[in-house]
This record gives structure tokens, C-alpha cells and sequence, in this order.
């Protein structure tokens, strides 16, 4: 799976558009639960050097929230890699150079968007009397 297929693919999926933040990086943009606000994935032009990867450029790659149980697990499929840019010990990133499955990279996508999902019973204003 490369940009051009992702993003439809996010926003028939899960309803949501990316967002473009930063003026500096143009390309790079986020995709946020609706309920919460909450980031469930970010696309990123990740220099190689910072995956590991001999080379020299960037790196189309898309950043998923995972449980970090399962972390290893993923870690061990071709194209997935630390979280570039996050707390590696609950983001992944997923290369979309086409070495990553594109299974995968839907499976991780409906992870991290479960994961960012508000939380049943919580509620604002402290904790219940």
C-alpha cells in the first residue's frame, strides 16, 4: 500500500481526513478518532537512517498506535518498524514502499483506531462519587 491508496482507504474505512499541521513538512499529516480528537495514525516522510535502513532520502511511512504486547510481534513482519517520531514502545511504524503487508498495515490501522477509542464509563469532571 503506498500514500495515494492509504488515504482513500482511511477515510472510507474510518471517516476521517488528514490533517496537515506543520507548514515545514507539507506532506506529513495526521488522521484523528472523531469522538476524542485522539491521533490514530500519522503519515510521515521518515529518513531511512532513523528506521535502520541503508540509503539515503525519506521514507513514505505511516505511524499506528499498537498494544505493546503485541509490539514484537509485529516488529518481526517485513516493513514494520519502531515507532518513528513516537514512544516506540506503543507506536509502530509501517513502510509504504510496499515491503509491509497490506493486511497488516489494515490490521494495525483498526488496532491503533480501537485504541484511541474513548473509553466506556469514563467521563469528565473526576472520578464518579
Amino acid at each position: 500500500m503506498n500514500r495515494e491508496e492509504l488515504e482513500p482507504f482511511i477515510f472510507e474505512t474510518y471517516a476521517a481526513e488528514p490533517e496537515y499541521l506543520w507548514i515545514k513538512y507539507p506532506t506529513c499529516a495526521v488522521f484523528r478518532y472523531t469522538g476524542n480528537r485522539k491521533w490514530f495514525a500519522a503519515l510521515l516522510d521518515a529518513p531511512r537512517k532513523a528506521l535502520g535502513l541503508p540509503g539515503e532520502g525519506n521514507l513514505d511511512v505511516l505511524d499506528v498506535k499498537c498494544d505493546p504486547l503485541l509490539i514484537g510481534s509485529f516488529r518481526e513482519e517485513p516493513g514494520i518498524y519502531p515507532g518513528y517520531h513516537m514512544n516506540k514502545s506503543c507506536w509502530l511504524s509501517a513502510a509504504l514502499d510496499g515491503s509491509a503487508d497490506d493486511e497488516t498495515i489494515k490490521t494495525l490501522l483498526a488496532l491503533s483506531f480501537d485504541l484511541t477509542a474513548p473509553k466506556p464509563g469514563k467521563r469528565k469532571g473526576g472520578p464518579k462519587p
